[in-house]
């Protein structure tokens, strides 16, 4: 039966309004089972076999997470600190407008002082340790201890000797309590 055609009758009701349409499969000429063309793989496909036998992010997506997440949690705790001072900074003369004005500048200036440290730690961070994967070939423990001492290091190299040696040791610490963490939750809590 060929399809024909009408002109478009808007007093119509809407059943036979469909006998004017048809539905449209994309497929129809491939000869393909509609149902199998969705049917995809769940696990990861790699272009290469050593992709697949690596089982960690590649440097450009650490570079992403690391910048975007700490970015994200300074911006966060920066908004939380500036509202906090925004509210001290009210005035009991302040009209309400005044009292809103405040907390917003306080905690957009906070917000982004605090997101633009926090993102640069994460961006330094992610360099270091992909840049020691990179180096060792390998990826354990030790790469992301030495990444965190060397970016608390390199974050305060201005401030002089003294103040970046106190932030690496930080960072060394730091990192530390978050590995320890990580492998206290890997044993301990089960998905």
């Amino acid at each position: 039966m060929a399809y024909h055609p009408r002109a478009p009758d808007h007093t119509a009701t809407s059943e036979e309004t469909s006998q004017n349409r048809r539905l449209y499969n994309p497929y129809q000429d491939l000869n393909i089972p509609t149902k199998s063309v969705y049917n995809l793989p769940t696990s990861p496909e790699f272009l290469f076999p050593e992709e697949s036998r690596r089982q960690r992010r590649s440097w450009g997506e650490n570079l992403t997470y690391y910048t975007g997440i700490g970015y994200l949690g300074g911006a966060t705790v920066g908004a939380v600190v500036g509202f906090a001072g925004g509210v001290k900074s009210i005035e009991p003369a302040d009209t309400l407008k005044l009292k809103v004005n405040r907390v917003l500048n306080g905690s957009g200036f906070s917000g982004r002082q605090f997101g633009n440290r926090c993102g640069v730690i994460g961006l330094l961070y992610a360099g270091l340790e992909s840049g020691m994967v990179a180096y060792r070939d390998t990826d354990d423990v030790i790469n992301s201890l030495v990444a965190g001492l060397s970016t608390g290091a390199l974050y305060k190299a201005a401030s002089g000797p003294r103040s970046a040696a106190v932030a690496g040791a930080i960072g060394g610490v730091l990192v530390g309590v978050a590995e320890v963490g990580r492998l206290a939750a890997k044993r301990f809590v089960h998905f």
